[in-house]
């Protein structure tokens, strides 16, 4: 009969983890691994519980196992066992991860409220637009037929006093006097100072 026999191999014991903890506060990189082995599986365990995102679980367990390198000194055995350490540092990284995102995502919503509001101002202004369009052809409408005539061809269309004057076979003083008489009556129409 043969016994079970590991070869080349002594039996795993449980780490002695305080005691690696005080080595890995002076700096012990081979005391950390050991440490890291054992307690970065619950870590991360624990920090895919609070985010439920793999990469930023990854990544948080990463920042929290950077921190007990950094922070190795602190730790206190009278107050609890090295996981029970750990995990809280976990547990209130992958919290902070939670809540920046949140607020994050809340600055966002913000954001786009202020991005609706400005698309109502420019609403605002359409309408305002267009009553101010609505109020100028009223006060056309308000012209003589000469006056009205005039005014269009001018403003409207572009074209010089010379030119008005030549399309309604009239004479340049006489176009003048109804351009300047009916701008006079849209000035006082749509309520602009002198």
């Amino acid at each position: 009969m043969r016994e079970n026999v590991h070869i080349g191999r002594a039996p795993s014991a449980a780490p002695d983890l305080p005691d690696l903890m005080g080595r890995v506060a002076q700096g012990d990189q081979q005391a950390f691994t050991a440490v890291f082995e054992a307690v970065s599986g619950p870590v991360l365990g624990l920090v895919r519980t609070v985010l439920r995102d793999p990469a930023q679980s990854e990544e948080v367990a990463q920042e929290v196992m950077v921190e007990v390198w950094r922070t190795a000194a602190r730790y206190q055995p009278s107050k609890g066992s090295v996981m029970n350490w750990a995990l809280t540092l976990a547990h209130r990284r992958a919290v902070d991860r939670v809540r920046s995102e949140q607020a994050s995502s809340d600055r966002q919503k913000r954001v786009a409220l202020l991005d609706h509001t400005t698309a109502f101002d420019e609403v605002v202004e359409q309408v305002e637009t267009r009553l101010e369009r609505e109020q100028v052809r009223r006060c056309l409408r308000g012209l003589t037929e000469l006056q009205r005539q005039s005014v269009n061809l001018a403003y409207y269309r572009g074209l010089t006093y010379r030119e008005v004057a030549e399309l309604l076979s009239l004479p340049l003083g006489t176009v003048k006097t109804r351009l300047r008489d009916g701008l006079i009556r849209l000035r006082d129409c749509l309520g602009v100072g002198a």
